[in-house]
This record gives structure tokens, C-alpha cells and sequence, in this order.
């Protein structure tokens, strides 16, 4: 049941966030929760990560960091000052005053939403719900989430909504290697079950986070973020097709975007490249897909850009083969380095990474695969582990054509045009350096 009514919780509460007494509970410390976690804690809170992997709880009571854009000093710090710790033991939940839900919601093989994750730690979250806390998912997910899967759970305890304690769902926006946005800095959608949960949610995160932006419902604000990465999707998949239409017109699509960027209004940039990575935007498309196809309804816009934007990592093996057939060099056979593992520059992360798809199809045509990534050690490709080469000069060298997937920011590209003997470049890094 839910009420809309001012209770005594919701004051106490209110008071103890106001006081920065309030505990704050991050459930799942990856590369969303860490940095939320962080942030709470430099705003004065004391945080408790809690996670299922007994490696990162280690590594965070040890002052120490995994994610890169998060300095190990910080945690170091922060841990020292008793402001950040760590456990294993769900039973941690029951002492918190607030709880942050900040877990996977992967694609199952089927290509529908995985909310495993989700129910898993709303069932502890129920098991230990008190009066007084508040509840806020972070994890992407398809609108509806919040009301339809998570409420009644914790309605079971016979705790009453928006009175006894607090629900509300506001959307990460973490694009990780970025340094001019961040956690602190980017605005954050809210939406509650109730108006009094709205209230509570844009309190607490008021304190940590320069501006919260309140919308109606945890419909709306699961909207919003399947919106923003739909709008990256669809616009990705368009210029990639643009890409294919160029090459089949014989023209250069680098200097055609570069022309349409200089008009003022009415167009914005993006560019092609060898496909979508990342946890967000290949994947949370298909998440509001899947949800409109329960309601009768084909979101054609979205189903049109993922077909493209898979099947790049196709295109760009075939030129491949292409330059070296029109060397005299079969791909079988053929070595060849991928500059770059990672999904996008600058970055650790190989979660659906074109890089691997390529580097998969090219090892099914028979080629000698192997790839450099300053950020990136080793990567499975089925049953198959590669490691990053220790010498970029020596694996420039010995390829017969190197393919340019990721274009870190460290890389010497004179360097490595230099090096290449046949090149293949998804990322325009050619033009770039001239």
C-alpha cells in the first residue's frame, strides 16, 4: 500500500541526513557504487560498501582502489578518517539509514533483462527492513522496476511506503575516464513512490550531489535513462550506416561529418566506429525494447540501430580482409594486432566490447591474432585467453596488418602509422594526426 502523509520516520530521518548521522549502505561496490560510495563519504556520511566479492571488500578496508577514475589516496583517506568501510555480511543492511542498490542488470542470452541481481538484494533488503530507511535503485532497468518488482517485497514486511520507510529509484550516469563530469557534478534524476519518498531521496542526495533533478514517479526517471542511451544508440547506429553508405558512394564519411559539424544548429556530432561496448549503451536499449514488446508494440528505431550496430565488428573484419587480399596476403594465416581491447578510450573496461568481437571473427577466419592495450592485460575470447603484447614496436613489426579499435589517449599514432604495414582505421586516427 502506498500513503502520501508526513510520519515521524520521515522526520527523523530528514534530521539525521540534515546532522550527516545518517549511515549510508552502497549494495554493490563496482564502477557505479564505488564512486557514489566515495562521494557520500566526502560529503561527511559514514558509508558501507557491501558487496559479494571478498576482493573488493579486501581492497576498500585497505584503503585501496580498483577503479580507475577513483584515486586508491581517497579511499586510503577516507577509510582512515572511518568513513568508508566494507563487508561481505548482508546483515550490515539492517543498520543502515540509507541503502543504495547499485548491482549488474545484464542482458540474459535470450536478449531479455536479467534482474536477477535486483531481486537477489531486494529479498536481504526486505529480510532486515526497520522503520526509518530509505531505498534507492540505481540500476538501469525497464520502467517499472521500482513499483512491480521491488515494492512488493518489501511491502511483505507489513511496512507501509512512504510513511514507515522510503523508495525511490534515481538513475546512474557514470561515464567512466571522464574528468569533467562526474559523480559529484552530474546531475541526478529522482523519482519516488511516493512524494514523501521523493522528499527524502532528494535530501539525502542534495548533500553529496550538486543538483538533483526531482521527476514524478521511478517510471519516469527509468525512462530517462533508457531515453539518454537510446538517444546514443540510435545516433550511433545512423552514422555507422552513413559510414556503410559512404563506402559504397565512394566517399570519405570523416570529412562529411566534419563538414555537417560546422552548421550551428540542428546537428550533432557523433562518429562511426567499429561497434557499441560498454555496460549502458548497447544494452539498455534493449531493455525498453523488451518492455514495449509486452505491451504489443515494436520499437523499430531501437530493434533498426542494434542490428547495425552489431554487425559492425563484421564490417570492419571484412576490410580487413580486404586490405590484406588486395596486398597478396590471405587473412588466413596472416597476422595481425589490434591497437586496443577496451570499449572506449581511455578506459579498462572490455564489457561488450567490439574488440573482442572482432579479434573473435578474425580467429575464425584463421588469422594470428594478437592485440596491444596499455589498460587491458588479457582478454578471454571463448576458450581462448590473449594477452596484451609487452612491445608495441616489436608487435607493429611482426603484423601483417594492424587494426585500430581503441584510441587511447597515450598512443603515439605517427608512431604507429609508421609502424603499420597495412592499416585498418575505425577510429579516423589518421586523419586526426594528419
Amino acid at each position: 500500500m502506498e500513503i502520501s502523509m508526513a510520519s515521524s520516520y520521515q522526520t527523523q530521518l530528514l534530521e539525521r541526513i540534515a546532522a550527516r548521522e545518517a549511515r549510508v549502505g552502497i549494495v554493490g561496490v563496482g564502477y557505479v557504487g564505488l564512486p557514489l560510495a566515495v562521494v557520500f563519504a566526502e560529503a561527511g556520511f559514514r558509508v558501507t560498501g557491501i558487496d559479494l566479492s571478498t576482493e573488493r571488500v579486501a581492497q576498500i578496508n585497505a584503503g585501496s582502489s580498483y577503479i580507475a577514475d577513483i584515486p586508491a589516496a581517497a579511499v586510503a583517506r577516507l577509510h582512515a578518517e572511518g568513513r568508508i568501510d566494507a563487508t561481505t555480511d548482508f546483515s550490515m543492511l539492517a543498520q543502515m539509514d540509507a541503502i543504495s542498490i547499485c548491482v549488474p542488470t545484464p542482458l540474459r542470452q535470450t536478449r531479455d533483462p536479467d534482474i536477477s541481481f535486483i531481486a537477489n538484494v531486494t529479498e536481504q533488503i526486505a529480510r532486515y527492513l526497520r522503520p526509518g530507511q530509505l531505498i534507492v535503485l540505481e540500476s538501469t532497468t525497464y520502467p517499472g522496476t521500482t513499483r512491480e518488482v521491488i515494492l512488493p517485497q518489501l511491502e511483505a514486511s507489513g511496512l507501509c511506503v512512504g510513511r514507515d520507510y522510503f523508495l525511490a529509484f534515481s538513475p546512474e550516469r557514470v561515464d567512466p575516464g571522464r574528468e569533467d563530469w562526474t559523480t559529484v557534478n552530474t546531475p541526478k534524476v529522482m523519482g519516488g513512490v511516493t512524494p514523501e519518498c521523493l522528499t527524502v531521496a532528494k535530501a539525502l542526495y542534495e548533500q553529496a550531489i550538486e543538483r538533483v533533478v526531482p521527476v514524478s514517479s521511478p517510471e519516469a526517471a527509468e525512462m530517462v535513462k533508457l531515453l539518454e542511451n537510446t538517444f546514443r544508440a540510435v545516433n550511433i547506429g545512423l552514422v555507422n550506416e552513413v559510414l556503410l553508405m559512404c563506402d559504397k558512394l565512394g566517399l570519405d564519411v570523416w570529412e562529411v561529418i566534419d563538414a555537417a559539424a560546422t552548421k550551428p544548429f540542428g546537428f550533432m556530432k557523433f562518429t562511426p566506429g567499429p561497434g557499441l561496448g560498454g555496460h549502458c549503451i548497447p544494452i539498455d536499449p534493449l531493455y525498453l525494447s523488451w518492455k514495449l514488446k509486452t505491451l504489443n508494440y515494436t520499437a523499430r528505431f531501437i530493434d533498426l540501430a542494434s542490428e547495425i550496430n552489431t554487425n559492425m565488428p563484421h564490417y570492419w573484419v571484412q576490410r580487413t580482409q580486404d586490405t590484406l587480399n588486395d596486398a597478396g596476403k590471405a587473412v588466413r594465416g596472416s597476422r595481425v594486432l589490434l591497437i586496443g581491447a577496451a570499449y572506449k578510450k581511455d578506459v579498462d573496461d572490455v564489457r561488450e566490447s567490439p574488440a573482442l568481437d572482432i579479434m573473435h571473427l578474425l580467429l575464425e577466419k584463421g588469422a594470428l591474432v594478437s592485440y596491444h592495450d596499455p589498460h587491458v592485460a588479457r582478454v578471454q575470447i571463448h576458450d581462448r585467453e590473449l594477452t596484451s603484447a609487452p612491445d608495441l614496436e616489436a608487435a607493429l613489426h611482426d603484423a601483417d596488418c594492424v587494426v585500430i579499435v581503441t584510441d587511447h589517449s597515450l598512443y603515439d599514432w605517427e608512431q604507429i602509422h609508421r609502424g603499420a604495414r597495412l592499416l585498418v582505421d575505425t577510429r579516423a586516427t589518421a586523419r586526426r594526426s594528419g
